[in-house]
C-alpha cells in the first residue's frame, strides 16, 4: 500500500511566499534568506544558499503576484503543483521550464559535514 503524498511536499514554499504577499508577516528579502542562506549556514552546507561564483545553482523563478498554492488535504486528492513558479533550476539544470517538468534529475543527497566519511 502506497502512502499518499502530503500536500506540504509541494506547497511549503509557495505558502510562505503567500505569507509575504497576503499577510505581510515578513519581508520578501527576509523570507528568501530564511529559505536559502540561513538553512545553508545552519547545516554548514558549503557552496550553497547564495547566488555567487563557485556555488551550486539552485534557483526558483517566481512571480510573487501569481504564486498560489495548489494544496489540498482532501482524502485521495493528489496535491497540485503551485502556480506562479515558471522555472526551477537545481544544480544549474532546469527541472521546471515554462511551468512544465523536464525529465532532468540533477538533485543530490546533501550530507551534513560532521557525518561525512573520508
Amino acid at each position: 500500500e502506497s502512502r499518499p503524498v502530503r500536500p506540504s511536499a509541494y506547497q511549503s514554499m509557495p505558502e510562505t511566499l503567500m505569507w509575504v504577499r497576503d499577510k505581510k508577516l515578513v519581508t520578501l528579502e527576509d523570507m528568501i534568506r530564511r529559505m536559502t542562506s540561513m538553512p545553508a549556514n545552519v547545516f554548514r552546507l558549503q557552496n550553497r544558499g547564495l547566488i555567487q561564483e563557485g556555488y551550486q545553482a539552485d534557483i526558483t523563478v517566481f512571480d510573487l503576484d501569481k504564486v498560489k498554492s495548489g494544496c489540498t488535504y482532501e482524502t485521495g486528492a493528489r496535491p497540485g503543483y503551485p502556480e506562479g513558479i515558471p522555472h526551477v533550476v537545481v544544480n544549474g539544470v532546469l527541472v521546471v521550464e515554462n511551468n512544465q517538468l523536464t525529465k532532468a534529475l540533477p538533485g543530490a543527497v546533501l550530507r551534513h559535514p560532521s557525518r561525512m566519511t573520508t
